[in-house]
């Protein structure tokens, strides 16, 4: 880890180094913060859940209370991920180390909800008897009240608030995510406007409208490619359809685009929003389609495209990205 923190110091300096002015802030050790694993329960899915918590360098010995980033796995993942194969601990360290904001980083457990009220209730048993390998405990995985939206924005963000000394308001809380948790981080900023100040994605889901069983809507031009053909009724499509259901005006309502108009419509004030996705990844499409339709609207979009594909390799390489981004909205 000592070698992957060193690494991320130097990603963290060329980030903030427009920021910093003396390069000798980089050339300083990394100090540490400290990764805690604790449980809740979730009222609204009906049963506890794990929670990962990143507590920044100065957390133990001040009594200070800090902004907190909400960062969200994606579709068979779990709240381990962004530690264990993202190093975000790691990453987080190199930016306070290179004079970043200190930020404590919330990493719930979401199962494969796409982080939403599900269209239909679960069949528990039947889900007990079909667990997935990577599921892990069987009776936080299969829930009898697929209320995850809820969970998050009620359950999870007061447990937070209670459990650490956090900035407790819209102004120092964001929320980020991955694949299925960057649809999610964008999802929930827009539909709880008033909890999130700042939403992040990579490689996010974001025009979930591509993905719909036929019928449902009229695609965009450019959203569909082969990879969408070889893989919509399967894999991301058939997740995405047990959860989101089939009739249009389910879709329509999860949808980022429509929950932003919904948003403005009734004067919200809106999150500062950034998105990214790797060139060779297949929600490219959707990710520039998204880009889009914020601009058509006047909405501003913090949105890039690198080298990459939809793997780990990419989210640890532009993690400190939205951690340093995220860092400079929620002050």
């Amino acid at each position: 880890m000592g070698g992957v923190r060193r690494r991320l110091a130097g990603i963290a300096c060329a980030v903030l180094l427009g920021s910093l002015g003396p390069v000798a802030a980089c050339a300083q050790g990394v100090a540490t913060g400290r990764v805690v694993t604790d449980s809740l329960w979730s009222y609204a899915l009906g049963t506890y859940k794990h929670v990962v918590v990143y507590l920044p360098p100065s957390y133990d010995r001040s009594s200070a209370r800090y902004p907190v980033a909400y960062y969200l796995h994606g579709l068979s993942g779990n709240e381990t991920n962004w530690v264990k194969a993202g190093h975000i601990d790691a990453a987080m360290d190199s930016l306070v180390a290179a004079g970043g904001r200190e930020m404590i980083v919330v990493m719930p457990d979401g199962d494969d909800s796409w982080w939403m009220t599900s269209n239909a209730l679960p069949d528990v048993s039947a889900c007990l008897r079909t667990l997935p390998s990577y599921a892990g405990d069987p009776g936080t995985f299969c829930v009898p009240w697929p209320h995850y939206d809820d969970y998050i924005a009620y359950d999870l963000i007061r447990f937070v608030d209670g459990a650490f000394r956090t900035r407790a308001d819209r102004a120092h809380r964001g929320i980020a995510g991955l694949s299925m948790g960057g649809y999610a981080a964008m999802m929930l900023s827009l539909q709880f406007p008033q909890l999130f100040a700042a939403a992040a994605s990579h490689s996010g889901v974001v025009w979930p409208l591509e993905w719909a069983p036929d019928g449902i809507v009229d695609r965009p031009a450019g959203t569909a490619d082969s990879l969408w053909r070889r893989v919509r009724d399967g894999g991301v499509g058939a997740s995405m359809r047990a959860v989101f259901g089939r009739d249009a005006a389910a879709w329509r309502s999860r949808d980022p685009v429509q929950l932003l108009d919904r948003a403005r419509a009734r004067g919200a004030e809106l999150p500062a929003m950034k998105a990214d996705c790797g060139t060779g990844d297949p929600f490219l499409a959707g990710n520039r389609a998204f880009r889009d339709a914020l601009a058509a609207r006047g909405v501003a979009l913090t949105y890039n495209e690198y080298a990459g594909v939809h793997d780990w390799v990419y989210w640890r390489t532009h993690v400190t990205e939205s951690l340093a981004w995220l860092a400079g909205q929620l002050h």
